[in-house]
């Protein structure tokens, strides 16, 4: 018997019985004819594959929002120590970034996150209620003797995008560089001027300044001087 199957049985199993009666000890059964919670579907559930880039950014969102939430002397957040490490466990150690495949057990989850069983449960509950993270209980079917019987499987969860966080503000985006500023625009896609000083600055002889000048074809004024530079070095030599 599977330990869902175990926890779903009458309470009656686990208390002490009566004198005379501990030939029923255990024996027991529920009701149910397929011992599953009642909103668990047996349809194929479909996943959303996201890359690991994005994941990882998802993940370091959620450890701000844990800052930000975290009053002063509190240990926890919107999120929890707990939520973060299922987090953790669901994103580095299940999460199928190819194909969005993301359904471990509670325990499976409980030995990658180091926590226990329950703190699992209580991790999955912060992160549900802050928004972000949602799962489908699942069932599937079997026949048994002709008779029809479901079986408890583990969910399918999803990871939500930070715009659906509860109480969370997204950072903005960094701006881009100021013009004329390191990455504004790659070296070499500068004006033959602007080039040549550069060259200028760096010592590295009147030839690489010249060869600068006549790279650039649409300054007259670059072209006129490199001229003027070409004649001179001829000159010298």
């Amino acid at each position: 018997m599977s330990e869902r199957s175990c926890l779903m049985l009458p309470l009656a199993n686990h208390m002490p019985c009566l004198p005379g009666l501990t030939a029923l000890a255990g024996s027991l059964k529920t009701y149910a004819p397929s011992p599953v919670w009642s909103d668990s579907t047996t349809d194929d559930v479909k996943f959303q594959p996201m890359p690991k880039k994005a994941a990882v950014k998802l993940y370091h969102r959620a450890r701000d929002f844990e800052r930000r939430t975290r009053a002063p002397g509190k240990q926890d957040g919107a999120l929890g120590r707990n939520g973060l490490a299922v987090l953790h466990a669901l994103i580095f150690g299940f999460l199928d970034f190819r194909t969005g495949r993301l359904d471990p057990g509670y325990a499976a989850l409980a030995r990658e996150a180091c926590v226990s069983i329950r703190s699992v449960a209580r991790g999955l509950q912060a992160l549900k209620l802050a928004g972000l993270l949602n799962w489908v209980q699942r069932c599937a079917r079997h026949f048994v003797d002709g008779r029809l019987l479901l079986e408890q499987e583990t969910n399918a969860y999803a990871i939500l995008p930070s715009s659906q966080w509860r109480g969370y503000r997204e950072p903005p985006e960094a701006p881009a560089p100021q013009s004329g500023t390191w990455g504004d625009h790659p070296c070499g896609m500068r004006d033959g001027l602007t080039e040549a000083v550069t060259e200028l600055r760096y010592g590295t002889g009147a030839e690489a300044v010249i060869r600068q000048l006549e790279n650039d074809e649409t300054s007259p004024l670059a072209a006129a001087l490199a001229r003027l530079g070409r004649a001179m070095h001829m000159r010298k030599s």
